[in-house]
């Protein structure tokens, strides 16, 4: 009796157990089903890119990546539609091409102006038209081709073959910020902008999606009002996020995961080798690791545009060092006591170029994700 009892007991603990495995891998597979469905894969650019390949530089070390980052003020939907009309168009925001190196020992982060004067190749038009080539701000390129015409126009302006690619709206930045709990900022002065519906005092202050967003993309009241200065500021503020993912361990807990995938995914147009839980997993086991000193922030070296102080140039021969350190995988320095506009690269004798592949590496006006906000 006692051992028939014992048999049945062990049954139902086995049964018990069973149908708890079941029930975690179904939850765990709706979950992945769930997130997975969640991204938006970008193939109108994917066959636009296939069509233009032998144009595009090609990929000088093995396993590094190089993706770009484009924040769409497009004004569609329901979150966005309160930051402004929608008029069927939308403009890159902020671009940043991220440069991971062959290793996974750094990544490194550049910042490209909107305001830059750039040559735009031909592209496809969402009305099925093709634009003419012309020459105008960086930003117009996604206006009239969207991802595939900003992807064309980074690869000619700077040789770099790009791998991968992201565009992120208004609302799913805001979502991501909440999700990790908000995200420390230090500001030097109160700040009371209208227009941004920033209310802020100064000194440590943790900001929530809504006003990170405002704090991101405010201009004329922060700051000396450029667009340099919102970069700079935008680059910190990123910097401050990438600190606050490693430290609270967030990519190592599944239940501070989910929330902060969910946001992600559900806000992110890739192309389509990262259009799924997979391929985001395997760029994010990449970069997990990377220390944050050795996350870097920098914006392109540039100057204002010769015809137009509203409008912004590069500066060379600096930008073209950056580039080149980007194409061939090389170690970008960067620090807060880099001096602005011409001499943001660092020194260069323009009276003796030849020394210039002798010189030191140069040094970029930057910050990493390890510094302190209010350092």
């Amino acid at each position: 009796m006692i051992r028939r009892r014992r048999r049945t007991w062990l049954r139902r603990v086995a049964l018990g157990v069973g149908v708890a495995v079941l029930v975690a891998v179904g939850c765990g597979w709706a979950v992945y089903v769930k997130l997975d469905g969640n991204i938006t894969p970008d193939s109108a650019a994917a066959a636009e890119l296939a069509r233009y390949e032998s144009e595009r530089p090609t990929s000088l070390v093995k396993n590094a990546q190089n993706i770009l980052v484009i924040g769409s003020d497009s004004r569609s939907g329901d979150e966005n539609r309160r930051y402004g009309r929608d008029s069927g168009s939308a403009r890159s925001d902020t671009t940043i091409l991220l440069h991971l190196s062959a290793g996974r020992q750094s990544a490194t982060a550049v910042s490209l102006p909107r305001d830059l004067m750039v040559d735009v190749p031909a592209c496809l038009r969402r009305d099925g038209k093709r634009t003419k080539p012309t020459f105008a701000m960086f930003n117009y390129a996604f206006q009239v081709g969207g991802s595939a015409c900003s992807i064309r126009t980074v690869e000619k302006l700077t040789g770099v073959r790009i791998d991968h690619h992201m565009v992120v709206d208004f609302g799913g930045f805001k979502d991501m910020v909440d999700a990790v709990g908000g995200v420390e900022v230090c500001l030097k002065e109160p700040i009371n902008d209208k227009a941004a519906k920033l209310r802020l005092p100064a000194g440590r202050v943790e900001l929530d999606g809504e006003q990170a967003l405002g704090y991101v993309r405010a201009r004329k009241s922060l700051g000396n009002g450029s667009d340099t200065d919102r970069m700079d500021r935008q680059q910190r503020f990123l910097g401050a996020l990438v600190n606050k993912v490693q430290s609270n361990d967030v990519l190592l807990n599944p239940v501070r995961l989910y929330p902060v995938l969910d946001a992600a995914t559900s806000s992110l147009t890739t192309d389509p080798d990262l259009a799924s839980l997979r391929g985001l997993y395997q760029l994010v086991r990449g970069v997990r690791d990377i220390p944050t000193e050795r996350v870097q922030f920098l914006t392109v070296p540039r100057e204002s545009y010769v015809y137009n102080s509203n409008r912004d140039q590069l500066v060379e021969p600096e930008a073209e060092r950056l580039f080149e350190r980007l194409r061939t995988d090389t170690p970008v320095e960067v620090s807060q006591k880099g001096r602005p506009g011409a001499r943001e690269a660092g020194t260069h004798d323009k009276r003796t170029p030849s020394r210039a592949s002798s010189s030191p590496a140069p040094t970029f006006r930057g910050n990493t994700a390890a510094q302190d906000a209010c350092g």
